[in-house]
């Protein structure tokens, strides 16, 4: 990206106009952009929250249309750190989504610090502890099946150094949330309570306003608790 200031300035701009005018292409599902992307109001507190812990590495899965990839983006490049970089997994991008939100981020000039992997999560998450990758931080909205959350917050808790953070998105699906309650009711995840503030936005599977993202804080250090301190998260 060209300085720190106009690199800025672009990503706002891309943002935006996706906020605005949706994306400029859709997959074939009513509303299917209002039901897929993240808020542009938790974009904007996931993107503070982001440049407050000076990130430089993050890890997202799930693209969709990008709405979160940008909010990151911004962060990065508002922090401005020697070596920022974005992996991104989403093994649909390409096939359902028609590269919609990675166009938006190489709109934005984002390929520069961002790599998209076309590869389900399960895949790519081993590959990167594989290869020694550490991350400041992990956004996920990936699928939403318990099983699979669980793998992937177990890979991210590797790869996200300790102290780092790790945060969940759609946590109002009892899916999604169930498998947080295991890390931290038995790895010492900590929720960042203030990380989304104001009231509720959008509307839960139950039909009622809740909370949709929530932040977690690993612990530091890292440990591995005794099996026999196995602690009940459903």
């Amino acid at each position: 990206m060209a300085n720190t200031d106009e690199g800025v300035a672009r990503v706002r701009e891309v943002r935006r106009r996706l906020s605005q005018e949706g994306p400029p292409r859709t997959r074939d599902h009513e509303g299917d952009f209002e039901t897929v992307t993240v808020p542009e109001q938790h974009c904007d507190q996931l993107r503070d929250l982001m440049v407050f812990e000076g990130v430089e590495k993050v890890v997202e899965i799930g693209l969709a249309y990008a709405s979160s990839a940008l909010a990151i983006g911004e962060a990065l490049a508002t922090v401005n750190r020697p070596l920022p970089q974005h992996v991104i997994i989403d093994p649909f991008q390409e096939r359902e989504y028609s590269n919609a939100g990675w166009d938006l981020l190489c709109s934005a000039g984002l390929d520069a610090i961002a790599t998209l992997i076309l590869a389900p999560s399960s895949i790519a998450l081993p590959q990167l502890l594989s290869e020694g990758f550490v991350a400041d931080a992990a956004f996920v909205d990936g699928s939403h099946r318990f099983h699979e959350v669980f793998v992937d917050l177990y890979f991210l808790r590797k790869i996200v150094r300790p102290g780092g953070l790790i945060v969940v998105d759609d946590d109002w699906w009892s899916s999604v949330h169930t498998a947080v309650q295991y890390y931290e009711r038995n790895l010492g995840w900590t929720v960042i309570s203030d990380a989304f503030p104001g009231e509720a936005v959008g509307v839960g599977p139950q039909g009622k306003q809740e909370a949709r993202c929530k932040a977690y804080r690993l612990p530091d250090p890292s440990f591995e608790p005794s099996f026999e301190d196995f602690r009940t998260f459903y």
